[in-house]
Formats: structure tokens, C-alpha cells, sequence
């Protein structure tokens, strides 16, 4: 754990930029950023970091509350988070997330995970690190693709998780609490940058020999560079 700090202590993965929690604007009252968090989290799955900053941004620009988006049709959604993953379910999604918000929240968003899992499109990973990120209560681990993976390969979990639920019940088995919210940004981050989930970095990583993967890691065969064709000759004209 203590080598995967020491890799990502600069800080210099996309999640450290372009996050979720990156998303919201500090200028707003709280309870619109912690709308904005949740809006993030919504967009982000099966969704690069990168590219769910984008939609941020250009909601942001259009009015990101609330009611701003309950005044906004599905289609124009829909066009304002384009590319992100599956848009056009999650723009019917956050549609109906809206209108539930307002008549049950006063605009603001639930404070359990019990709560936000009921939210369409919302699942356990986000509601756990919306609680953390919206609200600053720890409840959970977010787990993700990443966090799910690498948990894996290191062997934190002491059997096979089929499951990124399962994969979080196993990491709170023994993680201390002041970490959960930690681990999910290191090990995405770590994740982006080295642990890849195809072409992993094993050579730059400080647990090759303690990880199963890093200690059967081979470099890849550089490819020879393919020999220049000759020009074919020129076909003489007839005369």
C-alpha cells in the first residue's frame, strides 16, 4: 500500500484533474455542488475521465441545478454530454433524477447510500463516493473497474471477487476506515498511469516482485519494423 502512495504522490493521473469531485463549482451553494457531484458520478460510468470533464464543463455552461436541467429537454441533455458512455439512457436518467429531487429533497440530493441507490443509474461505487465526495461521510468504498482489478492482481482479497461489491466488502474486511476514501483515487490513478488493465507498466511499478502479475511480467517483444517495399517498376507505354 505504501509503494502505491509513494507512486501516485504527484499526482499527475487524469482522476487528479478531470475526477468526479473536479466537476462541481465552487462558487455554488452547497447543495447545487453536491448535485453537480452526483450528476458527475452519473456520467462517469464506462465513461473516461477526460471526456466526462468535458460534459461537465458544458453543463456547467448551460446551468447546472436542479431546476436548470428540469427546464431543459432530454434531446438538449442528451447533446450537452455527448460522448460520454450509453448518453442517451443516462440523459432520461438524470431527467427523472431531477424531478425526483426536487419533490423529495428540496433540490438537494439524499444524504444515505440506502437512499441514493434508489436514484436511477445510480449504483453502490457512486452512492459510496458521493457520501464521501458530496457530503465528506465516508461510508464505503468506491469500487470501480480499477480499484476492482488491482485489488485482484495484489491479492487484497482473500478469495477471487467476481464482483466490484464483493471486492469492496473484502477491502473494509481490513482496510482502517481513514483509508477508504483514499484508496479509490490511488488505485484509479494507479490504475490509469502504471496497472493498466491491458499493457501494465510492471517494470515501473515498486511491487513487481511482490505482485503474482508483476513477478510473471515479461517486457514485449519489441516488433521489427516492417522493410520498405520497393517501388514496383514502371510498366513501359507502347508506342
Amino acid at each position: 500500500y505504501a509503494n502505491i502512495q509513494k507512486m501516485r504522490e504527484n499526482r499527475t493521473a487524469p482522476v487528479d484533474s478531470m475526477g468526479c469531485d473536479k466537476g462541481k463549482n465552487s462558487n455554488d451553494s452547497p447543495a447545487v455542488q453536491r448535485f453537480q457531484c452526483l450528476i458527475s458520478l452519473m456520467l462517469s460510468s464506462q465513461t473516461k475521465d477526460e471526456i466526462n470533464f468535458a460534459a461537465m464543463t458544458r453543463l456547467r455552461e448551460h446551468g447546472l441545478t436542479v431546476q436548470s436541467l428540469i427546464d431543459t429537454s432530454e434531446e438538449k441533455i442528451g447533446q450537452l454530454i455527448y460522448p460520454v458512455g450509453f448518453w442517451k439512457t443516462k440523459a432520461k436518467y438524470i431527467k427523472e433524477v431531477c424531478q425526483v429531487l426536487k419533490d423529495k429533497y428540496d433540490c438537494d440530493i439524499p444524504r444515505t447510500v440506502a437512499e441514493l441507490c434508489k436514484l436511477k443509474g445510480v449504483g453502490p461505487k457512486m452512492a459510496h463516493i458521493c457520501m464521501s465526495s458530496a457530503w465528506n461521510e465516508p461510508s464505503g468504498i468506491g469500487v470501480d473497474t480499477h480499484v476492482h482489478r488491482i485489488s485482484g492482481r495484489l491479492g487484497w482479497t482473500q478469495k477471487e471477487c467476481k464482483t466490484p461489491e464483493h471486492t469492496r466488502v473484502a477491502l473494509e474486511s481490513w482496510l482502517p476506515r481513514d483509508l477508504w476514501v483514499e484508496v479509490n483515487w490511488m488505485l484509479v490513478g494507479f490504475g490509469q498511469e502504471i496497472c493498466r488493465p491491458v499493457g501494465p507498466k510492471c517494470n515501473e511499478c515498486l511491487n513487481r516482485f511482490m505482485c503474482p502479475t508483476g513477478q510473471n511480467w515479461t517486457p514485449s517483444p519489441k516488433k521489427n519494423p516492417s522493410p520498405k517495399k520497393k517501388p514496383s517498376p514502371k510498366k513501359k507505354v507502347k508506342e
